[in-house]
């Protein structure tokens, strides 16, 4: 599967999408989160953390610009590291923090606004799309590597109808 899309209906829907996505991570994916403020980028990253094992808080990277977790993936420990590029004034500035060094085979990297890091963010596996529409979400994932099409084809979801 190369895309996959769906309405969520309420934050629930959400929810489950972020604890389905836990189940089909891999180390090394890079997971670039699109949608305006209040789209769910955060809620949905949140959600996927938890249900990776993730048992404290979540916080949204705004200000710190990441946030690295670690958990247990198929009995290996992996770094999942959340970036939040909104307040990044230019793509140097990704480079001058060492951000690059953090997408490699081992980290998983989930990133929003990844726009405000063009050209020089690595290229994403999967791209997220998130849309506000009427109470709920539409959302659509695109697999971009062999990496990311491995993640949709592990992705169990099923959204209510």
């Amino acid at each position: 599967m190369q895309h996959f899309k769906a309405h969520l209906h309420d934050e629930a829907g959400t929810t489950a999408l972020g604890a389905a996505l836990a189940r089909a991570l891999l180390p090394g994916l890079s997971i670039h989160l699109h949608g305006d403020l209040g789209a769910g980028k955060t809620a949905l990253t949140r959600s996927l953390l938890h249900a990776a094992g993730h048992a404290g808080t979540v916080k949204s990277p705004t200000y710190t610009l990441s946030e690295p977790y670690r958990i247990d993936l198929d009995g290996r420990t992996v770094n999942v590291i959340h970036f939040d590029l909104y307040r990044m004034a230019s793509a140097e500035e990704f480079l001058d923090a060492g951000f690059r060094e953090e997408f490699n085979g081992d980290n998983i990297c989930i990133v929003e606004w990844p726009e405000k890091a063009d050209p020089v963010l690595p290229p994403p596996d999967l791209r997220v799309f998130l849309h506000v529409a009427g109470l709920g979400r539409d959302v659509e994932l695109q697999a971009l590597s062999d990496l990311g099409l491995l993640c949709l084809d592990r992705l169990t979801f099923a959204p209510n109808l």
